[in-house]
C-alpha cells in the first residue's frame, strides 16, 4: 500500500498525507513592489548625485573656482623698502640694505631640534641664533616661518641650495635689514626697529593699515623709527606665484611692486652731534641745541647711548641686561625723560618775571650778607659765596649768580604769578618736540602742590603752600624740575626775544614715488609777553655772564660773543653751617651741572641747554662743553682747539662756583 508526505501549513516539518500547495501571484506581486521599491532608490539616487552635481558646478561653480586657484596660486606680500634717515647735509643716519636668511616654518617641520642640528652641518648656526629662534617661536602665534641664522655669506647660500630637498619647511628668503651706520652717535634720536608685537599690532589696527603691514616684521621702537613710523614704512607689494603640490614657486603671474617708504632729512648736524658727544667724554649728561630762528634741533645727545644696530636682528639676553641693568641708564632719553632741578638757570627768568609784574626795577639794590634769613627763624640761606657779593642789582644778581638776591625775591612774590609767567616759556608742559614719550617736568604752584598731595596719606599741611616753598624755588631747587629741551627751548625763546618756536628735528620730507619734497615749515608756538626794555636788560646780562661773571672763564679768547648762564642743581643736603665737598660725597649725590648759552649774542645762530650729571659746577663742567659746540658750529673748530687763555692772564669768573 502507497503512502503519501503531507506538509503541515503551521510547521515547518514535513507531515505525510498533506498536499503541497503555492500561490504563484502572490510571490510575483511581492517581487514586482521590492524590484519598484529598489528603481526607485536607484532614480532617487542619482537624482540626488546629479542635483549635487548641478548645484556644485552651477551655483558654486565661483566659489570652488576661486579655492582650486588659491590652491594652485599663492599671495605673497612684497616688504617695501624702508625710507632713509640723512642728516641736513645728506649723510645717511638709517637705512636699509637686502642680505640672505634662513627661515624655518615650525609647522612643517617634524623635528625641529633635530632638522637645526642637520642645519648646522650646513650653515653656522651659534647658540645666540638657536636662543633667539626659540625666543621667537614662544612669542609667535600663527604659522609663518621664523628666520634662524641673518645675513648668510653667499657660499652658505650656495651649500643649502644644493641640499635643500632634505629639508622641508625650511627656505632661504631675502629681506631686508636696517643699518645706522653711527652706532651710538645719535641713538636717542634716530631710535631703531624691532618686531612687531601685539602692543604694535593695536596700533596698526588704530592707523586701519593691517593689510599694509602684511609680510612685515619690523616696525619703529623708539626715537624718530616711532615717531615717523608711518611715513618710514612704505606701501607694502603684492605678487601672485603660481606653486606646485609642495608648495614651491613655479612662476610669477603678476606683481604690484612695493612703493618705498619716504625719505626723512633731519636739521641735525651729525658732525655737530659727534663734537657735542666727544665734549662730554665719558660723563654722563644731556645737550640740546636749536636754532632760535626756526625751532630746528641742531644736536640732540644724551650720555651715554646705546648701539641701535644691537636691536636690528632681535638683541640677545646677554646685550639686553647689560643696557637695561646697567647704573648709567643708557636707554634713558635724557633730553626727553630726565627731569631735574634747574638751579641757577631760573633766575633769568624769575628776574624777566620781577621786571613785567613790577616786583623790582633794573636797578633796584639789596644787601647780600652772604645768607638770607627769614623773620623769627634760626635757620639761614646760605649764599654760594660766603661773606656776600654785597650791594646787588638786577644785573649783578644774575652776572655773579646771587643767592640771596632771589631768595629775597621769591619770599616776596606769589608763587602762582611766578609760575603763570614762566609757564610762557615751555616750562611745565610739553614742547610738541617730534619724539614720542617727552615728560612735562614739574612747575610748581599752590594747585600743583593740593593735587600732587591729594592722597589719604598726606594731611592737610603737606598740601599747604609755604614761604620756605618758594624761597627754595627761588634759585631752581625744591619742586622745579625741567627737562632739558625745556631748557633749550626756554633759553631760545629769550634769544629770539620773545618768539618761540615748535622744536622739531625733521626738516623735510621726500616722496620717493613722486619725488616731491614737503618741507616741514618753522612754526611759531607763542610770544611770551614782556615789554622789550625788560628783555633786552636779561640778554644783556646773560651777555655779562660770559664776559665777566660765573662762565667766564670757560669763554677766555672767543671769536664771537655769546651769552648764557650757569646753573648748579643740588642733589645732596648739607646741614647748616657745614661746607659742601664734592668729594666727600658719593658720586651720584654730587650735584648736577647746567649751563643755558647762545650765540653769537647779537643775531643768535644756535641756542642750547648742556646737562653734566653729577658734574658739579655749571661753570666748571657744563660751560666748556657749550664752549666746544660754539667752537665747532661758529668756527668750524673740533673739541680741544679752542684758543685757551695764557696761564698768567687773569681769570674772572674764578670766585664763583656756579
Amino acid at each position: 500500500m502507497r503512502r503519501r508526505l503531507f506538509v503541515d501549513r503551521k510547521s515547518s516539518s514535513p507531515s505525510f498525507g498533506a498536499p503541497e500547495l503555492r500561490n504563484p501571484e502572490r510571490e510575483l506581486f511581492f517581487f514586482r513592489r521590492r524590484l519598484m521599491i529598489g528603481a526607485a532608490l536607484i532614480v532617487i539616487g542619482f537624482a540626488g548625485l546629479l542635483g549635487r552635481f548641478v548645484y556644485l558646478q552651477i551655483f558654486q561653480h565661483r566659489h570652488y573656482q576661486t579655492l582650486a586657484e588659491s590652491n594652485r596660486i599663492a599671495i605673497v606680500p612684497i616688504v617695501p623698502n624702508r625710507g632713509v634717515i640723512t642728516d641736513r647735509n645728506g649723510i645717511v643716519l638709517a637705512q636699509s640694505y637686502s642680505a640672505y636668511t634662513l627661515e624655518v616654518t615650525p609647522s612643517r617641520v617634524r623635528n625641529l631640534d633635530e632638522t637645526i642640528d642637520r642645519l648646522g652641518g650646513l650653515v653656522e648656526i651659534q647658540p645666540r641664533d638657536r636662543k633667539r629662534f626659540k625666543r621667537l617661536l614662544e612669542e609667535t602665534k600663527n604659522f609663518e616661518s621664523l628666520p634662524l641664522r641673518t645675513r648668510l655669506s653667499d657660499e652658505e647660500v650656495a651649500r643649502f641650495a644644493v641640499n635643500r630637498y632634505r629639508f622641508p619647511g625650511v627656505e632661504i628668503k631675502a629681506r631686508l635689514f636696517r643699518q645706522y651706520p653711527f652706532g651710538e652717535l645719535a641713538s636717542h634720536v634716530i631710535g631703531y626697529i624691532g618686531r612687531i608685537n601685539d602692543h604694535d599690532v593695536e596700533r596698526i589696527d588704530d592707523w586701519d593699515e593691517t593689510a599694509n603691514y602684511k609680510g612685515s616684521d619690523y616696525i619703529g621702537k623708539v626715537g624718530l623709527e616711532l615717531s615717523y613710523e608711518r611715513e618710514l614704512h612704505g606701501t607694502t607689494g603684492v605678487e601672485e606665484v603660481e606653486v606646485d603640490a609642495g608648495g614651491r614657486a613655479v612662476r610669477t603671474l603678476s606683481r604690484t611692486p612695493p612703493i618705498s617708504g619716504n625719505n626723512l632729512k633731519l636739521s641735525l648736524d651729525i658732525k655737530l652731534q659727534q663734537a657735542a658727544e666727544a665734549a662730554f667724554g665719558e660723563r654722563r649728561g644731556a645737550l640740546v641745541a636749536i636754532d632760535p630762528a626756526n625751532g630746528e634741533v641742531l644736536a640732540f645727545v644724551s650720555k651715554p647711548g646705546f648701539d641701535p644696530n644691537l636691536f636690528v636682528d632681535g638683541i640677545d639676553p646677554t646685550n639686553w641686561d647689560a643696557l637695561n641693568t646697567s647704573i648709567d641708564k643708557p636707554l634713558l632719553n635724557r633730553p626727553l625723560r630726565g627731569a631735574y632741578p634747574p638751579g641757577s638757570t631760573i633766575k633769568p627768568f624769575l628776574a624777566l618775571s620781577a621786571l613785567t609784574s613790577g616786583k623790582r626795577s633794573a636797578t633796584q639794590q639789596i644787601f647780600d650778607p652772604g645768607f638770607y634769613q627769614l623773620a623769627g627763624s634760626a635757620h639761614r640761606f646760605r649764599d654760594d659765596k660766603p661773606g656776600g657779593h654785597g650791594y646787588v642789582d638786577m644785573m649783578k644778581s644774575i652776572i655773579v649768580s646771587c643767592d640771596t638776591y632771589y631768595y629775597m625775591l621769591a619770599g616776596e612774590s606769589d608763587i602762582d604769578v611766578t609760575h603763570d609767567f614762566l609757564a610762557q616759556f615751555g616750562y611745565g608742559a610739553l614742547t610738541g618736540i617730534d619724539i614720542e614719550g617727552e615728560l612735562a617736568g614739574t612747575l610748581p604752584s599752590r594747585a600743583w602742590k593740593r593735587d600732587r598731595f591729594s592722597g589719604k596719606n598726606y594731611r592737610e599741611e603737606h598740601r599747604k603752600w609755604y614761604l620756605g616753598d618758594s624761597i627754595s624755588a627761588g634759585i631752581g631747587q625744591g619742586y622745579n624740575a625741567f627737562t632739558p629741551v625745556q631748557q633749550a627751548e626756554a633759553i631760545a625763546t629769550i634769544a629770539n626775544d620773545g618768539h618761540a618756536f615748535w622744536p622739531h628735528l625733521v626738516r623735510t620730507i621726500e616722496n620717493i614715488k613722486t619725488g616731491a619734497i614737503r618741507d616741514i615749515a618753522p612754526r611759531e608756538s607763542h610770544t611770551v609777553a614782556v615789554k622789550p626794555e625788560h628783555m633786552a636788560l636779561i640778554k644783556s646780562a646773560l651777555m655779562g655772564v660770559a664776559r665777566e661773571g660765573t662762565s667766564a672763564r670757560a669763554f677766555v679768547g672767543t671769536q664771537y660773543v655769546s651769552a648764557g648762564k650757569t646753573g648748579t642743581a643740588q642733589l645732596f643736603t648739607i646741614k647748616q653751617g657745614e661746607k659742601y665737598h664734592a668729594g666727600q660725597v658719593d658720586e651720584r649725590l654730587r650735584d648736577h651741572a647746567w649751563y643755558l648759552a647762545y650765540a653769537p649774542a647779537d643775531r643768535p645762530r644756535i641756542a642750547m641747554a648742556v646737562l653734566v650729571e653729577n658734574g658739579g659746577f655749571g661753570a666748571q663742567a657744563a660751560a666748556p662743553i657749550a664752549r666746544s659746540v660754539f667752537d665747532y658750529y661758529l668756527l668750524g673748530r673740533a673739541p680741544g682747539k679752542e684758543t685757551s687763555a695764557p696761564a698768567d692772564a687773569p681769570r674772572p669768573g674764578d670766585d664763583e662756583s656756579d
